[in-house]
């Protein structure tokens, strides 16, 4: 299996489990430049930092620019372009004008991919950006989802390689505050429909049956661990995935 993971720019590189590619999340009013520098961080330590380039949360494209020069100065050679979060601050409003911006010539490209939906884009709209951006990208990188139909039906229809989002070892009380938050509409009712037990919702959900189930369509794997990169990286070296 292949695994990827995100990070936040404050975390302690020094926790991070024996992955080679490490995304470097960009949250709404975070400074780009720390992004980039977590970028150099990750490089002089070994990994390879793929930074997240979120249209709706940079001002203009001067500022991409830059963004995209330091983040090339401290070694990065892969960035997540996506949408981001649902109010622009400036310029841009979809991922697609960073790409047509020719900045990122010469960079393997990631796009993002919702097997779940989006709470801010219909799924109409949501095929014709995926359709668009395709020239552009090298592969898609799903947001994470929990009901495994919705993901097998989205890797069928794709031409392009896919990571497929996971998340890593959480409580199930916790991942239906986070699926509530990014409208993961069937992650909430999978869970809500395999919540048997007011004790399960207390107890640690692992990706493991999700992982067997796909097995057959990828072997690539994307993991948000929401804080919890300790018990990530106990998983990964229980399961001897690191």
């Amino acid at each position: 299996m292949n695994f990827s993971l995100e990070i936040t720019i404050k975390t302690d590189l020094s926790e991070l489990p024996k992955v080679k590619d490490v995304y470097i999340t960009m949250l709404p009013g975070n400074d780009y430049r720390e992004v980039a520098n977590k970028a150099m961080e990750l490089t002089k330590s070994g990994f390879n930092p793929v930074p997240h380039f979120p249209a709706r949360s940079i001002k203009n494209q001067s500022e991409l620019k830059d963004f995209v020069n330091r983040c090339k100065d401290g070694g990065a050679k892969q960035a997540l372009v996506i949408g981001g979060s649902a109010q622009p601050i400036g310029d841009f409003h979809c991922s697609l004008q960073l790409l047509e911006t020719g900045l990122f010539e010469g960079w393997k490209i990631g796009i993002a991919g919702h097997p779940d939906g989006s709470p801010d884009i219909s799924d109409k709209d949501l095929e014709k950006a995926m359709i668009d951006k395709k020239s552009y990208a090298d592969y898609i990188i799903t947001q994470w989802c929990l009901d495994v139909k919705p993901i097998a039906a989205f890797l069928s229809k794709q031409t392009l390689p896919v990571r497929v989002g996971i998340t890593g070892p959480l409580k199930i009380s916790s991942l239906l505050k986070f699926a509530n938050i990014v409208g993961a509409k069937n992650s909430i009712n999978f869970l809500k429909s395999n919540v048997t037990k007011a004790l399960d919702l207390l107890k640690p959900r692992d990706p493991n049956d999700i992982i067997e189930q796909l097995k057959d369509s990828t072997d690539n794997f994307h993991i948000y661990t929401f804080g919890g990169l300790q018990e990530t990286n106990k998983w990964l070296t229980e399961n001897n995935y690191a």
